[in-house]
């Protein structure tokens, strides 16, 4: 999503940095001279970490650096990180491309890319300066990935550096964690994130807002009209459970094109991940964090519902979720979590 988006693509122009990060960019690079070959740059999705991680990069790979180690923008290295082009620029993400260059995403960075990448560290610098890699999300390399990167990070080229990007850090291995400095990216403030949202047009900035948990660049992506209409149709039939109807309901995973199924699962999901999490939260006699816009509809029904079951059922959401990269039915998959919804108050 957003910065942190799914469908990435490793040849894509450079992205500007939320002015949110700006500090946290300056603070960072002014420590240049005492820095690790490798960064784990931690933080929640959608705030912007891999625009943070190619701000270090074209920092890096600067020819005329300003005061603090800030790019200039101006040098040959900066336009070709702007552009895309950088020889010394490598990002490692989950896509693949095909012979015209077009992107398609994937569900794993493979044991492939990082042997690539290996083998891209040990070429002499194009400009002779700085290499640096980014790998994002960091969390996506698959096992055999993870361990292949390990003789990089503990034998790295001299002038290489390399900037993993994690929204689960929980999810890497101790080993690939052990190697990195930690860099932790917070949410903004949240007056300085709505005011970001209100300028880029966005209407109702608090309830999107909410909805992404506090981030700015997933609220954004949620002001899709189509997405918020279809989220409403959701909550509208969540909030009365037993008028729930799982197949019907369950069948809008089919409106789209075959292949957007999965995505439609997936938001489906987090849906039904934060009206659990809220229904939980009302119920123990506080207020909801990410539906605020249904709040009457949550106390309604919060007391209907014993804690023990619905935490059981959130466990549940979370485990799928976590099965969405493997084969399934979706709306087959969608059928079932709504039946077992709507079992949870009889």
């Amino acid at each position: 999503m957003a910065d942190d988006i799914d469908v990435p693509d490793a040849r894509r122009a450079w992205t500007a940095l939320p002015p949110w990060l700006e500090a946290k960019a300056g603070e960072t690079l002014a420590q240049r001279e005492r820095w690790p070959h490798a960064w784990l740059i931690d933080g929640p999705r959608g705030i912007g970490k891999r625009a943070l991680a190619l701000e270090f990069a074209r920092a890096l790979l600067c020819e005329s650096p300003r005061p603090g180690f800030r790019a200039c923008g101006a040098c040959p290295g900066c336009a070709w990180v702007a552009a895309g082009q950088h020889p010394d620029l490598r990002r490692v993400e989950p896509v693949e491309f095909d012979d015209e260059g077009n992107a398609t995403p994937v569900d794993l960075i493979k044991i492939d890319a990082i042997r690539r990448l290996g083998e891209w560290s040990q070429i002499t610098s194009h400009r002779q300066g700085a290499k640096v890699a980014v790998i994002v999300p960091a969390e996506r390399m698959n096992a055999a990935a993870a361990n292949a990167l390990l003789k990089t990070l503990e034998e790295p080229p001299p002038g290489t550096f390399l900037l993993l990007v994690a929204h689960q850090s929980g999810r890497l291995p101790a080993t690939v964690v052990s190697r990195c400095r930690r860099l932790p990216v917070p949410l903004p403030a949240r007056e300085e994130a709505l005011r970001w949202l209100a300028g880029q047009g966005v209407s109702a900035p608090e309830t999107l807002l909410a909805q992404a948990g506090g981030a700015p660049l997933a609220a954004l992506e949620r002001s899709d009209p189509a997405l918020q209409a279809e989220r409403a149709e959701w909550l509208e039939a969540l909030a009365r459970p037993p008028a729930l109807a799982p197949v019907a309901l369950a069948a809008r995973i089919d409106l789209g094109g075959r292949d957007d199924r999965r995505e439609r699962l997936a938001a489906a999901l987090d849906w039904l991940i934060a009206w659990t999490a809220d229904l939980a939260r009302v119920g123990a006699g506080g207020r909801p964090q990410l539906n605020p816009d249904h709040e009457e509809a949550l106390r309604t029904i919060a007391g209907q519902v014993a804690r023990i079951s619905l935490f059981r059922y959130y466990r549940q959401l979370l485990g799928q979720r976590a099965l969405l990269s493997h084969p399934l039915q979706p709306r087959l998959v969608a059928e079932a979590l709504l039946a077992d919804y709507r079992a949870l108050f009889t």
